[in-house]
């Protein structure tokens, strides 16, 4: 893997994803201290970061592999993500959902042709049910996180960010099963000179936190957070990048959360979900670090329920 990988991702899905914009706000920065700069994947297509690593991943797949699909098993964006990347590509697509996913999640899904398959909500029946759809349809399966092509992929958010605001001193993205952090860490080690990349976590999911302290993959016992896109744990593909790469995780309080999200609600009139709002936060509560410099935030999705929002 070298800086070409990415360029080829980035050439690959070029045509099956939007290039976002990046908005800026005077009155977030005069709140925050430092010039925010905002990467708006919550317009990408399907409304997540998560089209970039699917249609990476489905667009490295040989024929063969493309005519007999491919499954995954997510109860959000991936879900979405894979099924329109499948759907442009003519793939057929499995999606194997936790029966308690929410509608709208499973409404999106069927709206891009992606076939459900429910199951309990655990991860052994997830996996159970994935694996018995690879065996029967002989179908590739694509992991939501934990995938070299799904991080590939994932990293041209980040590519697109340095071109368009080069003196960027930090990118900070939300880190739920670290697909997302890992491609921007690749990306910012490639293509600048200067920028770091911080992670932010709920508190009550900080398995990346911990495991970045300990030096392995560690585990939560709880998932009792208002951000769902980051109940999910690292893996081992992308473990080693975020050990390597990523300057450091900083933990953010549920209300924070709410707080950050509502702030850019109502200040930037943009629609976020609570776990793209778990960036900002980390740069609200720890605006001494952050002082005066330039700070990217991934604002990585936008699928909320809106009958269910927080404030």
């Amino acid at each position: 893997m070298n800086k070409q990988t990415l360029i080829e991702a980035h050439n690959r899905i070029k045509p099956f994803i939007h290039q976002t914009p990046m908005l800026t706000s005077e009155l977030l920065n005069k709140e925050a201290g430092c010039n925010l700069f905002f990467k708006c994947e919550n317009f990408q297509k399907m409304g997540a970061f998560k089209m970039r690593g699917a249609a990476n991943a489905i667009l490295s797949l040989t024929d063969a592999e493309r005519e007999r699909g491919v499954v995954t098993h997510s109860s959000g964006n991936f879900a979405q993500a894979v099924s329109l990347a499948a759907k442009k590509l003519g793939v057929k697509a499995y999606i194997v959902m936790p029966e308690n996913a929410p509608q709208v999640k499973k409404d999106g899904v069927k709206t891009y042709d992606g076939e459900i398959i429910e199951c309990e909500s655990t991860p052994q029946a997830r996996e159970a049910a994935a694996n018995k759809i690879k065996e029967e349809k002989g179908a590739t399966f694509l992991h939501p996180s934990n995938q070299d092509e799904v991080i590939y992929g994932n990293s041209t958010a980040a590519i697109e960010f340095l071109e368009e605001q080069p003196d960027l001193d930090v990118i900070l993205t939300p880190v739920g099963g670290g697909g997302l952090i890992a491609g921007t860490a690749l990306a910012t080690h490639y293509f600048s000179e200067k920028c770091n990349v911080i992670g932010a976590e709920p508190k009550a999911v900080d398995d990346a936190y911990r495991s970045l302290i300990s030096g392995q993959i560690e585990t939560n016992l709880s998932f009792n957070t208002i951000a769902d896109g980051l109940r999910t744990n690292l893996g081992d593909r992308n473990f080693p990048i975020i050990q390597k790469h990523v300057e450091k995780i900083i933990c953010v309080e549920e209300e924070e959360i709410i707080n950050a999200m509502q702030l850019i609600w109502e200040r930037m009139k943009i629609i976020v979900e609570p776990s793209s709002a778990v960036a900002f936060a980390a740069v609200l509560n720890n605006k001494e670090e952050f002082a005066t410099k330039n700070i990217g935030i991934i604002i990585s999705g936008g699928n909320v329920d809106v009958k269910n929002l927080p404030f």
